[in-house]
């Protein structure tokens, strides 16, 4: 199996892909240690890889707090004896569908405060003990607007874009002790909790909108959760040894996001 004898860290698990890609790392067969601020997100996908047949641990850990963070991750270190896999997929409470003139400084500034915050504490965690190991992947996740521009997403993109530069920042310094750090950039998955919870409230509109993003893509498709999840497992692997310091795009093609700006309907997807 690709993650075989691997060990993975995995903050703000839940139902949607953070659970997705909890489960693709446990069928590739490594150990995942779920990390949630409250048990109740996380400890159901614990239980149904578990129940799979696969290892799993779940901990109470609130990836803004460094003390937290640098605590679990040395605990699991000890434990498990290495730490090979961290991915940060903790909401970075965006607010968006309204214009940046509108938008509150507070509104604006909050995702690039918590972006940066919960990614500085959990990739730099994971690089000091992958670097003594001398080996370990960092992954991160962003989405179209980390390439290109978007209309009312606030500072979800420039959050994107912070993430996706930390993140190759950080591979140029841990690459010399066989760190490797990439980024992947999502388009939105239609299975994914956003955008469930968005049809079910807001019906056709919501469908419309969705055949909207679809139409601006290449492949005229979304990616799927378990599209995301197999690209993250398959950077996790030594298959992609060689690969480090960029973001990997999952768009389906993504182009000009034209369709996107008279719209007032946004997803972040975590």
């Amino acid at each position: 199996m690709m993650l075989a004898n691997k060990n993975a860290v995995i903050y703000g698990v839940g139902p949607s892909l953070g659970g997705a890609v909890a489960r693709a790392f446990a069928a590739a067969g490594a150990t995942v240690f779920l990390t949630a601020r409250t048990l109740e997100r996380a400890a159901p996908v614990a239980d149904e890889i578990r129940a799979a047949g696969g290892a799993a641990e779940v901990d109470r850990v609130d990836a803004l707090d460094e003390r937290a963070v640098n605590e679990h991750i040395e605990r699991v270190a000890r434990k498990a004896g290495s730490i090979d896999i961290s991915f940060n997929l903790v909401n970075i409470q965006d607010k968006q569908n309204v214009p940046l003139v509108e938008m509150s400084a507070a509104d604006f500034v909050r995702p690039v405060s918590v972006a940066m915050t919960t990614q500085f504490l959990t990739t730099t965690a994971a690089g000091r003990v992958m670097s003594r190991q001398r080996s370990g992947v960092i992954l991160s996740l962003t989405a179209t607007p980390g390439g290109i521009g978007y209309a009312k997403v606030g500072g979800f993109g420039p959050a994107c874009c912070a993430i996706e530069a930390l993140s190759s920042n950080l591979a140029a310094e841990l690459g010399p002790a066989g760190v490797r750090v990439v980024n992947i950039r999502s388009a939105g998955s239609p299975d994914s909790r956003p955008f469930r919870d968005a049809i079910r409230q807001g019906g056709q509109r919501v469908t419309a909108f969705i055949e909207k993003i679809k139409d601006d893509t290449m492949l005229k498709r979304l990616p799927a959760m378990s599209d995301i999840a197999g690209v993250a497992t398959f950077l996790a692997s030594d298959m992609a040894g060689m690969i480090t310091g960029v973001t990997v795009d999952v768009t389906a093609g993504t182009t000009a996001a034209l369709n996107y700006t008279t719209t007032d309907v946004a997803f972040v997807e975590r």
